[in-house]
C-alpha cells in the first residue's frame, strides 16, 4: 500500500470539515440548544435531537420523528449502562465533560472533539429522516480505518466498503457476499486526528453503513425505519472503545474452561458407536480433546429435544462414556419445532403455553425446515423464553454439557427469502420495551439473539451454579453476553482459511471474544496441506472445533496419513501447554472486555505503519503474536514486522534481531537483523513451511504454561511453567478456578500477577500477593528466563536458589515451592 507523506497526512486530518460538508452545514436551518443536567436538547427546523452524555468517554444520540422520541429500551445495551450520567458543562455550542467537547452546528450537525480541540468524528451534514426512513453522515479523513461488525467478509478493513445487517443463512458464501449470518451495528474507526472511536447504531431493522464506497469523503449509515438512536464511544485507544462498548452491551461471560479445549465434529457422527470410535482413535492418536459435538442426526427425525431410539439409544450411557475419557458432548438444539400433535412434547407444550411466532390473522405461523412443517417460539417474550429453557432439562440430566443454537436467523426453507415473512407477528413483552407487537422487520435481526438468551437463561435457571455454554449462528449487538459465535457455513479454500482470521479478529472487536471459524471449512473438502496449517492456525484462535458438513471427505486430525497428524497434534498439544494463558485471557475478558485474539495493533498501534503485509498476522492477548504467511497456500518468502520493544521466537527461546536467532533455528529462514534497541521493531524473513507457524513472544512477557495433558479434565502432573522474556513493562498473570462453576464470582478463584525487572547484575522476579481464595493445581512453579548469558546465583527472599543455566539456549531454569504470597527471586551474574 502507497504510505502518503507525513506532511501531507497532518495537513489531512487537520481540516475540520470536507467542502462538501461545511456546505451542507452552511444552508441547513439554525440550531437552538437547550442545556440539560445531563446534555443538550437541539431543535434545527423539524429536527429535534437529544445528546446525553452516559459517561465522560461515551455520548447517546437520540432522534425524534414527529417530535416523540423512541423508547427508551434495547435489546443491546444494558438498562443500567442507559441510566448512568456523567458531569457536563454547558457551552454556547454544547457541552463538555471531563473528555470531550461536544459541539452542534447549524442543522444539527454534531462534532465530537477532544477537550483540545481535535476532532475525533464530525457530522458531514445533519440527519436526514425521510419517512420512516434515515441516513446518518459523517466525515471520512483519508487517514482513517474502520473494524468491527461482526463477521462481515470483505477483509479486516471496512474502509472503501458498504455492508447490510440482515441476519442470513448463507451457506457456502463467498468472502465477498453480505450480508450472513450476523447483524451487529457497531464499528471503531483508528487513524483519526482525534484518536479512536466506536459508533453503536441500536437499530434492529435492515440497516445498512457505507465506509466511502459510495463517496470516498463520507460515512454514511442508517435504515429503513426504526429508533434513530447511537452511542458515540471515544477513545483515545482502539483498546479503550473496545472495553467500553464491552461495558456498554455486556461482558462475556467466563466461559467453562473446557471450551478451550479442542473440539470435534462433523455433520453428523450418525451413532452413538461412531461417536464412541471417534473418541477411542483420538485418544489413541494422543490428540488432546475436549470436546465432541452432536449436529442433528442425533435426533429422531430432526426433531429437536430428541434422540434417534436405533442410532443413539442411552444418550446417558454415551455422556457417561465420554466423561470417562475427559470428553464433553455438545448438542445441537435447532429452534424449529416440529408441528407434530402427538407424541412430541415440545410442540404440544409449546402450544398450550401460547409460545409462538403468530401470522397477521392471529394463526401460528408454520413453515418447513429440517423436521418438515415447523412452528417457531416467541422469544421476545419472557414468557416464551422461560418455556424454551425448561427443555434443557433431560438433556442436561443426560450428562449433555452444552448446547448449539444454530438455523436461528431464522432460516427457513423453500423460500427465496430464506427467512419469515415481514409481516410475521413477534410479541414483545420483556425488559423495559412497552409491551406490544411488532414484525419481522423489526425483530428479524435480534431473533437468533433472543434464542440464545432463552438457552443460556434456562441452562442457569436448572444448574444454577454451573456455567451454560451456547454457540449461536446468529446473533445481534449485545449477544456475547450469551452465546460464543462461530461464522457459520464457510468452505474449505485457502480464500476462507485467510477470511476467518479477519471474521475472529472482527467479531472480536465487535464484542464476540469466543469465536471460531470450522476449521477444514465446512462445505467442499480440504488439501492436506490446507487441514494442516488450519489446525496450525486454529490452534491459537479463541474456540478451536474442526467440523465439516455431510458428503464431503473426512477432517478428522489422522486422515492424511502419519506426517500431517504428527503436524497437527504437535499444535494442539501447543494450545494445551498454553491453557494457562488462554485461561488468564479468559478471565481478562471477562473483567475488561479486551479480545482474546486481536489485530496487531491493537496493543502496537505502530504496527499499522510498518510497511510489512500484515493481513494474516494477530496477537493471542498481547504476549504473543502469529504470523501466518500472507498468501497461505504460496511458498513465496515473506517479512514479518514486529512491533518496538523487542521480541523472542517462540519456538526456540531466542531474540529476535541477534546473530544466534534464525526463524527456525538452524533451517532455512534467516533474519535481518536490527539496533539492539529494538527501537524500530524486528523484520523477520520467513520462508513458508508446512510444520511450521512462525510465533513470538513479545520481551517483557512473563508466560504461564503447563505440562501436556489430554483433556482440561486431567490434571497436570508437574510444576507450573512460567517462561521469562525480559524486556520492559515485564509482567504476566497468573489465573486459575474450578473450570466449570461460578464460584468464581463468589471469590473462588486465584489471580497472581508476576512481575520481572532487569537490574544492572542481573534480574529480579516479583510474586505479586495472591487474590482470591482457590487453591490452584500447582504447588511448585518451574521458571526459564530467555535470553540469559552466563552462570548466575539466585536468592528467593534472601535464601539461595539452585539455578542451572544453558548456554546454548540462552536460558537459566530453577524451580521452586509455589509463593502463596508476595515473594521476591533475586538472579544475579
Amino acid at each position: 500500500m502507497k504510505r502518503l507523506p507525513l506532511a501531507l497526512l497532518l495537513a489531512t486530518v487537520a481540516l475540520p470539515l470536507t467542502a462538501a460538508a461545511a456546505q451542507a452545514q452552511a444552508a441547513a436551518p439554525a440550531a437552538t440548544l437547550s442545556a440539560q443536567r445531563d446534555g443538550v436538547e437541539v431543535t434545527a427546523g423539524s429536527l429535534k435531537m437529544r445528546l446525553v452524555a452516559l459517561s465522560d468517554d461515551l455520548v447517546r444520540v437520540r432522534i425524534a420523528r414527529d417530535g416523540v422520541y423512541p423508547e427508551d429500551a434495547s435489546w443491546a445495551v444494558l438498562p443500567a449502562q442507559r441510566k448512568t450520567r456523567a458531569t457536563v458543562t454547558p457551552t454556547a455550542d454544547g457541552f463538555t465533560t471531563a473528555a470531550l467537547r461536544v459541539r452542534v452546528g447549524a442543522g444539527g450537525a454534531v462534532t465530537f472533539e477532544t477537550r483540545d480541540g481535535r476532532i475525533i468524528s464530525a457530522d458531514a451534514a445533519p440527519a436526514s429522516v425521510d419517512g420512516k426512513a434515515f441516513t446518518l453522515a459523517k466525515t471520512l479523513p483519508i487517514t482513517e480505518h474502520f473494524y468491527g461488525l461482526g463477521d462481515k467478509t470483505g477483509g479486516l478493513d471496512r474502509r472503501g466498503k458498504e455492508f447490510v445487517d440482515w441476519n442470513t443463512d448463507a451457506f457456502g458464501f463467498t468472502s465477498g457476499d453480505d450480508p450472513i449470518y450476523k447483524s451487529i451495528p457497531f464499528f471503531a474507526s483508528t487513524g483519526g486526528a482525534g484518536g479512536s472511536y466506536g459508533i453503536l447504531l441500536d437499530n434492529t431493522y435492515r440497516t445498512w453503513f457505507d465506509f466511502g464506497h459510495r463517496n470516498a469523503e463520507t460515512l454514511t449509515f442508517g435504515g429503513p425505519d426504526g429508533p434513530i438512536d447511537y452511542y458515540f464511544i471515544a477513545g483515545p485507544s482502539l483498546a479503550d472503545v473496545t472495553r467500553r462498548y464491552a461495558g456498554l452491551t455486556g461482558h462475556a461471560p467466563l466461559a467453562p474452561k473446557w471450551a478451550l479445549g479442542y473440539q470435534q465434529s462433523r455433520y453428523s457422527y450418525m451413532s452413538a458407536d461412531e461417536v464412541r470410535e471417534i473418541a477411542r482413535h483420538l485418544r489413541a492418536d494422543r490428540v488432546p480433546t475436549d470436546v465432541i459435538w452432536l449436529d442433528i442426526d442425533y435426533q429422531d427425525r430432526n426433531r429437536p429435544f430428541t434422540t434417534n431410539p436405533k442410532t443413539f439409544p442411552d444418550l446417558p450411557g454415551l455422556a457417561a462414556d465420554m466423561k470417562a475419557e475427559g470428553i464433553k458432548l455438545i448438542a445441537i438444539t435447532d429452534l424449529h419445532i416440529a408441528k407434530v400433535d402427538t407424541g412430541y412434547a415440545p410442540y404440544t407444550n409449546g402450544k398450550r403455553a401460547d409460545a409462538f411466532v403468530k401470522n397477521p390473522d392471529g394463526s401460528v405461523y408454520v413453515a418447513p425446515v429440517w423436521p418438515g412443517p415447523s412452528v417457531f417460539p416467541d422469544f421476545t417474550q419472557t414468557t416464551s423464553r422461560r418455556w424454551w429453557g425448561t427443555l434443557y432439562k433431560g438433556f442436561l440430566d443426560a450428562g449433555i454439557a452444552g448446547f448449539w443454537n444454530d438455523m436461528n436467523e431464522p432460516a427457513i426453507f423453500n423460500t427465496a427469502t430464506k427467512t419469515m415473512p415481514l409481516d410475521t407477528v413477534h410479541r414483545i413483552a420483556s425488559d423495559d420495551f412497552a409491551t406490544r407487537t411488532g414484525d419481522h422487520r423489526e425483530i428479524h435481526n435480534v431473533y437468533g439473539m433472543q434464542n440464545t438468551r432463552a438457552t443460556y437463561d434456562g441452562l442457569l435457571a436448572l444448574r444454577p451454579n454451573e456455567r451454560p455454554f451456547v454457540m449461536t449462528r446468529a446473533s445481534y449487538a449485545g449477544g456475547q453476553r450469551y452465546s460464543v459465535t462461530w461464522t457459520g457455513d464457510n468452505s474449505a479454500t485457502w480464500d476462507h482459511l485467510k477470511l476467518s482470521v479477519h471474521q475472529i479478529i472482527n467479531l472480536g472487536l465487535s464484542g464476540f471474544a469466543y469465536s471460531a471459524a470450522d476449521v477444514s471449512g465446512f462445505a467442499g473438502g480440504p488439501s492436506p496441506d490446507l487441514l494442516t496449517r488450519w489446525f496450525e492456525i486454529g490452534a491459537f484462535t479463541p474456540v478451536f472445533r474442526d467440523h465439516s458438513a455431510t458428503g464431503t471427505p473426512r477432517v478428522e486430525p489422522w486422515v492424511d496419513g502419519p506426517d500431517h497428524l504428527a503436524i497437527r497434534r504437535r499444535f494442539v498439544e501447543e494450545r494445551y501447554r498454553l491453557m494457562p494463558y488462554f485461561y488468564a485471557l479468559a478471565d481478562q475478558n471477562n473483567r475488561l472486555g479486551d479480545p482474546i485474539m486481536r489485530p496487531v495493533f491493537y496493543d502496537y498501534p505502530s504496527a499499522a505503519n510498518m510497511g510489512c503485509n500484515q493481513s494474516m498476522t494477530f496477537t493471542l492477548g498481547k504476549a504473543l503474536l502469529i504470523a501466518p504467511p500472507p498468501s497461505p497456500e504460496s511458498p513465496q518468502t515473506y517479512d514479518v514486522c514486529l512491533p518496538a520493544g523487542g521480541w523472542y521466537d517462540y519456538w526456540t527461546g531466542l531474540r529476535t534481531g541477534t546473530p544466534e536467532h534464525r526463524a527456525d533455528g538452524p533451517i532455512q529462514s534467516a533474519t535481518q537483523a536490527v539496533p539492539t534497541e529494538h527501537a524500530a521493531g524486528d523484520r523477520v524473513l520467513e520462508t513458508p513451511r508446512l510444520d511450521r507457524l512462525p510465533v513470538f513472544v513479545r520481551a517483557g512477557t512473563i508466560l504461564p504454561r503447563q505440562p501436556l495433558v489430554q483433556s482440561t479434565a486431567q490434571t497436570p502432573t508437574g510444576p507450573l511453567m512460567l517462561d521469562v522474556y525480559p524486556g520492559a513493562d515485564c509482567m504476566g498473570t497468573l489465573y486459575e478456578d474450578d473450570g466449570t462453576t461460578l464460584a468464581y464470582q463468589r471469590g473462588g478463584f486465584l489471580r497472581q500477577t508476576v512481575r520481572c525487572t532487569v537490574t544492572p547484575n542481573g534480574l529480579s522476579i516479583a510474586f505479586e500477593p495472591r487474590v482470591g481464595a482457590f487453591k490452584p493445581w500447582w504447588s511448585q512453579v518451574a521458571v526459564t528466563v530467555h535470553g540469559w548469558t552466563g552462570q548466575a546465583s539466585g536468592t528467593r527472599d534472601g535464601k539461595r536458589l539452585a539455578t542451572t543455566a544453558d548456554t546454548a539456549a540462552q536460558t537459566l531454569t530453577f524451580t521452586m515451592p509455589a509463593p502463596l504470597k508476595a515473594a521476591q527471586v533475586v538472579l544475579t551474574r
